[in-house]
């Protein structure tokens, strides 16, 4: 009989425990977070002239669709200070870059070009 009232309490407590990890009011707050301060990641790697770049964007959806609910943005690519393309996806690839090293800028805007306020900025060296 202990032995059975031992495994229920334990088994209210699990599941006490499980049920809170689902509904944690701390999640809401962390969107919403993300959502008034957006923030950028960039990652990159050189492969022979070609560089492929993985972003994470928070706060901004770079689909058209989610004008609605939420901000919604493309990338500005600029090569050493020039403007060079817009990208509308979080990977992507530079393609072609002459041998040396580059200075590549993402700049965040929205749909009319008007900038977020959200850059990064990285080197990137070309073999010769």
């Amino acid at each position: 009989m202990k032995r059975y009232i031992e495994l229920t309490i334990l088994s209210i407590f699990l599941t006490g425990i499980l049920s809170g990890f689902q509904k944690s009011p701390v999640l809401p707050m962390v969107s919403k977070y993300s959502e008034n301060n957006p923030s950028l990641y960039v990652q990159s790697r050189t492969k022979g002239n070609n560089v492929f770049v993985e972003c994470i964007l928070s706060g901004i959806s770079f689909r058209q669709s989610d004008q609605h609910d939420r901000k919604v943005g493309k990338l500005v690519i600029w090569l050493d200070g020039k403007r060079t393309k817009e990208v509308n996806s979080a990977a992507f690839i530079i393609k072609g870059l002459p041998p040396g090293e580059h200075t590549v800028k993402l700049e965040v805007v929205d749909l009319k070009n008007v900038p977020y306020g959200i850059t990064k900025e990285f080197l990137v060296n070309i073999p010769k």
